[in-house]
């Protein structure tokens, strides 16, 4: 019989502190908590694997992050699909709602069938951010892009939007005060 491993008293403490977010991640994208067990176990190997160096470097909590959604990444890669938040998580089942809603809605303007037709990742940023009214950062951490992805996303959908409706853009307001 082996004798157990002793793990860094540091490793234990970071190991208590980030497990039950991390494994919660994970079973938001993989779906399961078999699945998220797997990958974090996975995970916590590679990070106690580099501890010392990671110790070294700084940035502890970063770089640690990034070995955790790369393991995701990697495992929803390796299956082909997308995370399970997108599938079937809350937020998926209220865009689905929403984007259903809005195409059975009329407006004058026809705004909401506008944004009913917003390509998914620009209709999903304006969904989350003013109809559900989530900030960027919750955002971003649910879509896994930056935040300045998302403003990129909301920008982009705002002129969609504008252009589509036929409103006038910004030029239209800078020529006015001449």
């Amino acid at each position: 019989m082996r004798a157990p491993l002793q793990l860094p008293l540091e490793f234990e403490a970071f190991y208590l502190g980030h497990q039950e977010f991390f494994h919660d991640y994970a079973e938001a994208q993989l779906g399961t908590r078999r699945a998220a067990e797997e990958a974090i176990h996975q995970a916590f190997r590679e990070i106690l694997a580099g501890w010392e160096q990671l110790l070294q470097e700084g940035n502890l909590e970063q770089r640690a992050w990034a070995v955790v959604r790369r393991i995701v990444g990697r495992r929803l890669e390796a299956e082909g699909r997308p995370p399970a938040f997108v599938i079937n998580g809350p937020i998926a089942l209220a865009l689905r709602a929403a984007r259903d809603k809005l195409k059975v809605m009329q407006s004058v303007s026809g705004l909401y069938e506008a944004i009913a037709e917003l390509p998914p990742r620009q209709f999903d940023v304006m969904v989350l951010r003013y109809i559900l009214g989530y900030p960027p950062p919750r955002i971003a951490w649910f879509m896994g892009l930056t935040e300045r992805t998302v403003d990129y996303h909301c920008r982009k959908a705002k002129e969609r939007l504008r252009v589509q409706l036929g409103f006038p853009g910004p030029e239209a307001k800078e020529g006015k005060g001449q």
